[in-house]
């Protein structure tokens, strides 16, 4: 069961300035996941792009997360109606960090000097 908005509201007002950010707390999804993962830790955000930007401009810190050990899974694109396939103007991005296989991992660490930026 959820929060209700007063509950909610007070939840977010209590939080402190020191809780430890996405950067820190966001799970990588498990090398190697099958299904959904819906259920695993992620950002999405809706709406326009001005407004999408605006907060990605505060989640810059995640982009340390594409790294030789992990990768960032990203989506970015124009949001279409279901049934007739056209734009709808509005825009949808969705963020999450998936773990890099063994293999990636040493052979990044090897020979990209710890740097990923694909």
């Amino acid at each position: 069961m959820g929060l209700k908005k007063a509950e909610f509201l007070e939840h977010w007002a209590s939080l402190s300035d020191d809780t430890p950010g996405a950067v820190k707390t966001m799970q990588a999804v498990a090398y190697k996941h099958e299904g959904s993962t819906y259920a695993e830790d992620g950002i999405r955000l809706t709406g326009s792009r001005r407004f999408i930007d605006s907060v990605l401009v505060a989640l810059k810190p995640l982009l340390a997360r594409n790294n030789a050990v992990e990768r960032l899974q990203v989506v970015y694109k124009e949001s279409t109606d279901r049934e007739t396939r056209e734009n709808l103007g509005s825009w949808n991005c969705y963020i999450q960090v998936h773990q890099r296989g063994q293999d990636a991992q040493y052979l990044n660490l090897a020979y990209g000097n710890g740097r990923i930026l694909s």
